[in-house]
Parts: C-alpha cells; sequence; structure tokens
C-alpha cells in the first residue's frame, strides 16, 4: 500500500470539504433574511471546522509531499472508502461545535447532539440519505440557519460524490478512471469517454445545471405554494436534496409544508431526471436522445415507477383524515389526490430521495408492504440515488433465468443480454450474485445487531406496540442502506431516528456508508491483508 500517495489525495478531499463549508457562512447574517439576529455560535463553529480541514488537510498533504508511483485499484479504494470516513467525521463538526440540539424536553431544556448523533446526521447528508436526528429543523434556536445550509450543503458534495467532483477539479490523469470506478455505485454500462476527467466533467455540469434550473423553478413557483412564498434558502436547499436524491428539508413536514401540487409535479420530474444514468442525460444534451430512449435500464426505470404507483393508488393508500375538506371530496378529487400524494411519494422513495408530502404510515397494510418492497430497488447505474440499481436486478433475474433453465437442459448455452448487447463476461454473473449475497448479509446483521442492542422502551415511550419492533428496525436498516431516509413506524416519515440509541445510530451511520459507495470500498478496509505492502 503507498501510503505517501494516500495521504496526498485525503489532504485535498479534506481542503476540498473546508472550502464547501464557507458558502454557509452568509447564512448566518441577518442580511441574507433567514435570522434576525447574528448567527455567532454557527458562524464561529464552521470558522473552526474550515480551520480544522485546511490543518487536517496539510497535514495529510506534507506526510504526502514525497509520493512516488501510480494509484492502481488497490489504492483508489482505500482512498475512496477512507474519503467517505474523512468527510463524516470533518461533516460532523459544525454539529458539535455549535451545539445544535435534536429538540428539547418537555421543561425546554435543549438536547444536543453527542458525537454519535454528528456523525449519523454527516453521514446521512454526505451519503445523501436524508434520515435526520433532528426533531424541529424550523426553530433557529435549535438548529442555525447557517448548520441547516451545511446540512443540505453536505447533500450537494455528496451528491455525484466526493470522489467524482475530486477528479473533475484537480483531474488525475490515468488515475481518475480508478477513483470513478471505485466510487460510482452500480455497473454503469455508458460513461465511457476516453479521458475519464471529461467524464466527470460531463457529470458535474449536468449536475451544476439542473440543481440552477431546480433553483430558479422553486423559486418561481413560491407564489403557488400555501405559504405564497418561498425564499432563496428554501429553494437551494431543496435543489440540494432532490438532484443529489438526498431529502434534507428545511421543514418539519418536509415537502408537505407547501401543500402544492406545482411544487410536487416539478420534483417529480428532477427526482426521475436525478434517478437517470448521467451519462444517457449528456447524451441527451448532446443531441443524441435516441440513447436514452433505446436503453433497457431506463425503461425498465420508468415503467417500473408507473407500475408501482398504480400500483398504490388502486389498493388504496391515500386517508384523507388530515383534510378538512376531506368530506367534500368528490371521487375524481379524491382520484386526484391519491395519484398526486401516491406518485411522489413513489416517486420520492425509489430514487431514494426520501421527501415527503403524506404520512404513508397511514396507508393500508398492503400499500405499506409494496413501499417497504420498492425499498430494495433503486434507480438508474450512473445516477446520484442510492440501493440495488435497476441494472443489477435486470442482471440478476437473467441470470436467474438461465440457471433455472440449465437445471433441466444443462447443455444449454444461453448468453447475457441487454437490449442488443450481448455481455461475455463471466466475471459479471459472480459479481452480480456476490452483490446480492452481500446485501442480504449485511441487511441481516445490521438488523440482528439493533434488534438486540435497542430497548423495548423506544416503542413503549412513544405509545407504539412492541411488536412493532422488527418491522421498524428492518424498515430502518434497509432505509438508511438504500440511502431513502424516512422508514415505516417508529422512523416514518412524521419521525426521526433520534430515538435510538448512540450504538443503534453508529451501526446505521455505517450501513449509509456501504449503501452508497461500491460495498467492497468500505469492507476492504477492514481486512489486514490489504494494508500490506505489494
Amino acid at each position: 500500500m503507498n501510503y505517501r500517495l494516500l495521504a496526498r489525495h485525503l489532504g485535498v478531499v479534506s481542503w476540498l470539504i473546508g472550502v464547501t463549508m464557507v458558502f454557509s457562512l452568509p447564512w448566518a447574517f441577518p442580511a441574507f433574511g433567514q435570522t434576525e439576529h447574528f448567527e455567532h455560535t454557527g458562524f464561529w463553529a464552521l470558522v473552526d471546522s474550515i480551520v480544522i480541514c485546511g490543518l487536517i488537510g496539510l497535514a495529510l498533504r506534507l506526510a504526502g509531499r514525497r509520493a512516488e508511483g501510480t494509484l492502481y485499484r488497490k489504492e483508489a479504494m482505500a482512498i475512496v472508502g477512507l474519503s467517505w470516513i474523512l468527510a463524516t467525521i470533518l461533516g460532523a463538526l459544525p454539529y458539535l461545535l455549535s451545539r445544535t440540539s435534536i429538540g428539547e424536553t418537555a421543561d425546554g431544556t435543549k438536547i444536543h447532539m453527542n458525537v454519535a448523533d454528528s456523525l449519523f446526521e454527516s453521514q446521512s447528508g454526505f451519503s445523501t440519505t436524508g434520515a435526520t436526528v433532528l426533531t424541529n429543523v424550523e426553530d433557529p434556536q435549535l438548529v442555525q440557519r447557517c448548520i441547516l445550509f451545511w446540512r443540505s450543503g453536505t447533500h450537494f458534495l455528496g451528491g455525484l460524490g466526493i470522489i467524482v467532483l475530486f477528479v473533475a477539479v484537480l483531474g488525475q490523469g490515468s488515475s481518475g478512471k480508478a477513483l470513478m470506478r471505485a466510487e460510482m455505485p452500480g455497473p454503469s454500462k455508458e460513461g465511457t469517454h476516453n479521458r475519464m476527467q471529461h467524464t466527470a466533467w460531463a457529470f458535474a455540469g449536468i449536475y451544476l445545471l439542473l440543481n440552477a434550473m431546480l433553483t430558479i423553478l422553486l423559486k418561481l413557483e413560491g407564489p403557488w405554494t400555501a405559504q405564497g412564498t418561498m425564499s432563496w434558502f428554501d429553494a437551494l436547499c431543496h435543489a440540494f436534496g432532490t438532484i443529489a436524491t438526498g431529502g434534507f428539508s428545511t421543514h418539519n413536514r418536509s415537502v408537505g409544508y407547501y401543500n402544492s401540487s406545482a411544487v410536487d409535479s416539478t420534483l417529480i420530474v428532477f427526482m426521475i431526471l436525478s434517478g437517470s444514468n448521467f451519462a444517457l442525460l449528456y447524451s441527451v444534451c448532446i443531441g443524441k436522445p435516441i440513447r436514452l430512449l433505446r436503453d433497457v435500464e431506463f425503461r425498465t426505470y420508468i415503467c417500473w415507477i408507473a407500475g408501482v404507483t398504480i400500483l398504490i393508488v388502486a389498493v388504496g393508500t391515500i386517508f384523507y383524515d388530515d383534510f378538512d375538506e376531506a368530506d367534500q371530496l368528490t371521487p375524481a378529487q379524491e382520484v386526484s389526490a391519491a395519484v398526486r400524494y401516491g406518485m411522489f411519494n413513489i416517486v420520492s422513495i425509489m430514487t431514494t430521495t426520501g421527501f415527503t408530502t403524506d404520512d404513508f404510515d397511514r396507508w393500508n397494510q398492503l400499500a405499506r408492504s409494496i413501499l417497504f418492497l420498492s425499498m430494495f430497488v433503486g434507480a438508474c447505474a450512473g445516477s446520484t440515488s442510492g440501493s440495488i440499481k435497476i441494472i443489477r436486478h435486470i442482471l440478476f433475474l437473467k441470470i436467474l433465468r438461465r440457471e433455472v433453465e440449465q437445471a433441466y437442459h444443462p447443455t444449454v448455452v444461453r448468453h447475457l443480454r441487454l437490449g442488443d448487447e450481448v455481455i461475455s463476461d463471466p466475471e459479471v454473473r459472480k459479481n452480480v450474485l456476490v452483490y446480492f449475497g452481500m446485501v442480504f448479509f449485511i441487511f441481516m446483521l445490521s438488523w440482528l445487531l439493533i434488534v438486540g442492542m435497542e430497548e423495548d422502551a423506544t416503542w413503549t415511550s412513544q405509545g407504539m406496540s412492541i411488536e412493532n419492533k422488527l418491522v421498524d428496525v428492518a424498515s430502518a436498516v434497509i432505509s438508511t442502506f438504500s440511502n431513502i431516509g424516512p422508514g415505516l413506524g417508529t422512523v416514518g416519515a412524521t419521525k426521526t431516528y433520534a430515538v435510538f440509541n448512540w450504538k443503534s445510530k453508529l451501526i446505521l451511520t455505517l450501513v449509509m456508508m456501504l449503501g452508497r459507495v461500491e460495498i467492497f470500498s468500505v469492507l476492504v478496509l477492514f481486512l489486514p491483508s490489504f494494508w500490506r505492502n505489494r
């Protein structure tokens, strides 16, 4: 292992995170319209965090100043895994130093974030999960506005991947290919420009363009919301959360706070775009949209969203007890509302964004079951979404069909096909099956650990039945592993992860990281043989 080379690259990652924090500083001032008084604690917490990032980056760069040699696959995997660990730690500093509160007790005493809370929130942002321990993000006394913007900023930085942005900004020559392959989740079939820096720039350009377009659209749609306006602060934060498929909102009710069909429709479109392969979106930008339409994964992705939405609406998802006008709705209006809320929440879950407009814990059991199973299916490879990508499900089903056929017809030779493309690489079959096996193992192990460590009082104290524990923990694990955010029951659409103890939060923090990057880029860090010299 080339340790000097690792140190040099990690130093740049540390600086990149520190520079990103600078953009949160202006929101501490009243002139930007989000706070009545200068947020002294939050401002200096960010300044201190920037200084710490700078010093750590400097120390790592000095340690790697004499680095020699080539960045091979081994070093690339180490850089990716360690970068996400480093980002989680550095990203947690503003929460800790500003003494951000996850809530307050009945007598008004603030409950400040501890180390586990801060690491959880930081990793949730960078991994674009959107799970949170903050129970009231609307109160500036609990969460200062500049810290809240940093929270959404972690979505922006983690959305396309720290390493992809790293390659785009600095360029790494031939080593950029190894870095991007190790970081980008899912076996992307596209995105094969000759120079990886050009690919990274293309992806980053599309990412920035989508963020800018959505920010402007949300600001323009402000007058059509329930509040009659939307600030630039809210527009930016929700754009970051949408394009990164993250889901952090500036309101406790998430997007449901705006109660606007215009906002809902706009976010649905951009969530679907963000869940698409960025290489295919690049093809559209250069005037070759036919590649998008011909792509098997994209077509399956769109059909899957449409099919699950129709199924959810058909089995009856929406309960109208939350609406004052419920008794006055005509059948046509009921169907319209069911389509609106059903489609938004399905798209949000399937793109692993995690925004909510309705409490899906009030949906019937069949609808909730379909929603739970949908958490195991992500969007397209080469996108900002998490979970198991559509392409892996397609390959898995094709492999399964071939294996069943060979059980009764062993002499048959049938190649794997994706559309008109023949996949002859025997490693694909092994990698897909191993990946599904690893996902199942991680899910089961995490589920058992949290069930064993979490006290029954977590449920009984909220007036919930202890019988819900198994399902609730299972939904929490798959929701964090799939980088979705909200789960069912105690971590449902209107609840947070604050109720879990610190041990469970640390486990879920690791689970979020495993779900965001290629699993092996993190797991190899725990193998002693990985760190030995060649």
